[in-house]
Order: structure tokens, then sequence, then C-alpha cells
């Protein structure tokens, strides 16, 4: 069991770990105004698509319980407004919208009965959100197992553990379960550019873990592979297209690219709620990008010189030809994957 939670619902306070903070400090932030939400998410106090997701649930928690309007009309009216407000925060992950519409829809299904059953069940829903994330984190660590060899060292980018989901991890879950099934796991991690999650969260997990691993530059990759041996790569997702383009932490692209020089396996680490069959392919998805700031800085201390610009892409899209599986709390699916992934619904 993990030592500390990223997100917590305490009695109509939203809690959450400021991710800001870490490795060195663990500070804990307190919500209650819903319009607080939006600000989290985009400041990265809270980050990784299911996280995202279950706060953005939580936010309309927030909402549904801190106004004053006994009319259940009214009262879904301004849950719309706060939906609009909080999905906005950040485009690329479908967990937040996906999140969102769900909880609305419950909303809508309890106005009947009136405001106080629209709160009800909008914490409910929430709650059910966050309960069903860590259900399906370990689901897919044990689907993972079967991909996994008995002596294993595994690269991984950017961090999709229990920082960044309801409390286990999709593709660090994944070297967390080989881990705990006792399989010899060295993970490698990419540090991650600009904001080193690789380096800061991912690393700090595992030290919670005792899962031995090593951070390394994100250019060292295909060193490493060349030199001393890969099984695979597994890496998490923010929103998968149709056809099995995906979008994920800005150099995934770079890694699936020399994954396939090397002729490692490169697996996506995909919880049925980040597949988004409404978007065609790749080029539909949209990239956020972020203030150029972040380049340009590690930690406090400026690395580039006054005057520089930058180009800062919070994400990529990695097409799916360079995607060996995508490891679903469903299954294992393989190409082609605009059949198999469509059948994962019907």
């Amino acid at each position: 069991m993990n030592a500390y939670s990223s997100i917590e619902w305490r009695d109509g306070t939203l809690r959450l770990l400021d991710q800001r903070q870490l490795p060195h400090r663990t500070e804990y932030l307190d919500y209650i105004d819903y319009r607080e939400i939006p600000e989290a998410i985009r400041s990265m106090v809270v980050r990784g698509a299911p996280a995202i997701g279950i706060t953005g649930a939580y936010g309309l928690a927030l909402c549904a319980l801190g106004t004053n309007q006994p009319d259940a009309n009214a009262l879904l009216e301004k849950l719309r407004a706060a939906q609009t407000l909080i999905h906005d925060s950040r485009p690329t992950a479908v967990n937040l919208a996906w999140a969102l519409e769900r909880v609305m829809k419950c909303a809508e299904a309890a106005a009947n009965d009136g405001a106080e059953a629209i709160q009800t069940a909008i914490v409910k829903e929430a709650n059910s959100i966050f309960a069903e994330d860590l259900k399906v984190n370990r689901r897919i660590g044990e689907v993972a197992m079967e991909l996994v060899p008995q002596t294993a060292t595994i690269v991984h980018h950017c961090n999709t553990g229990s920082l960044a989901t309801a409390g286990y991890g999709t593709a660090l879950g994944v070297i967390r379960t080989a881990h705990e099934s006792g399989r010899e796991v060295l993970a490698i991690l990419d540090e991650t550019r600009p904001r080193l999650q690789g380096a800061a969260l991912s690393s700090w997990e595992l030290l919670q873990l005792d899962i031995p691993h090593r951070v390394i530059v994100d250019g060292a990759s295909g060193h490493v592979m060349r030199t001393r041996g890969v099984d695979l790569c597994v890496v998490g997702c923010d929103r998968v297209a149709a056809n099995g383009d995906t979008a994920n932490k800005i150099g995934t692209y770079n890694l699936a690219l020399v994954a396939r020089a090397h002729n490692v396996p490169f697996y996506v680490a995909a919880p049925t709620n980040t597949i988004d069959m409404n978007v065609a392919d790749g080029d539909a998805i949209p990239i956020e990008e972020r203030d150029e700031i972040e380049v340009f800085r590690v930690g406090s201390e400026r690395i580039a010189p006054e005057g520089a610009r930058a180009f800062n892409p919070a994400f990529d899209v990695t097409p799916a030809q360079f995607i060996t599986a995508f490891i679903t709390e469903k299954g294992i699916v393989r190409p082609p994957f605009d059949d198999n992934l469509r059948a994962l619904f019907e």
C-alpha cells in the first residue's frame, strides 16, 4: 500500500498532493471551491490523465455542494458552466471530458428528485470513478504479466503511477505488478523534460516501493537499448484515437522510434476510458502547448539566455504503426487496431 495518496475526498473537501513540490517536499492542498480546480490542473498540482479526470469529477461535486441553489434546473445550469470551465483547463487528455460527462449524466438523471438528489448523485459518481480507476489499474498490471519475462529491463516514460491515477498506476503499475509478483525488474526511467516527471516523480514512487531503477536523460534510450539490453518499453497515454495513434507526454514518439530501431516491443497501458473512438486518428487530437519558460528552466534556475525562444508542446502523437500492443483492463489489443480497439466497445 502507498503511504501517500494523490487525491482524497474528505467530506466535501478535495485534498490534492501538490506534485510541483515533489520529490523535495510532500505537501497537500485542500479545495472547497470548484473555481480553483482548473488552475490546480493547469499548474500541475495534479497531473496524469486518470488523476485529472478524477479531479474534474470531484470539481463538479464541489460545485454541487457549494452552490446554495434549491432549484434542480438552476443547479444543472450551474454545473454545466462548471463543466465547461474545468474541461477547458487541459485539452489533450480525454479522461477529463469523459469523467465530466459521466458525472453530468448522473446529475441530469437525478434532477427530477430535486437539488439534494443531484448533490448526492454527483458525489457518489465521483467516488465510483475513483474506485473504478484503482480497480482498472490493478487489472492492467495483471493482464500485462504475460508480456513481462521473469528477468526484465523495462523503459518507462514520464510518470504513470499512483501519482497520476487513483492510487496504483497504469504503465508504472505494470512495473509495480511485475515486481510484486516476484519478477526481477530493473526500470529505466526517462527523465522527461521539460518538467522532469520521470526523474522527480517516477523515481520518487519507485523508491517508496523499493523497485530497482535508473534515471536516464531522454536522449539516452537508444544507447541503453543498444548496449545494456532492454526487454520492453511501457508507457501510458492521454488519448488513443480509433486507429491506434496515441497521444502521450512529449518524448514518447521518440522513444517508440528508438524501440522500433532496436526491435524492442513498445506497449501502451491504456484504460479503455482513454480510447476515444470519436477521433479517427492522431491528427485530430488537440495537443496542448505550454509556456516556453518551462523549457528554459530547471526548477528555478534559468538554463537558456535571455531572449531565446522555445516551442513547448506538452504531448506528441505516436503513430499506431510503432505500437506493439495496447494493454487494457479487457486484455491485450494487437493490430489491426482499427478493428480490435473497436471490438472492446462492442
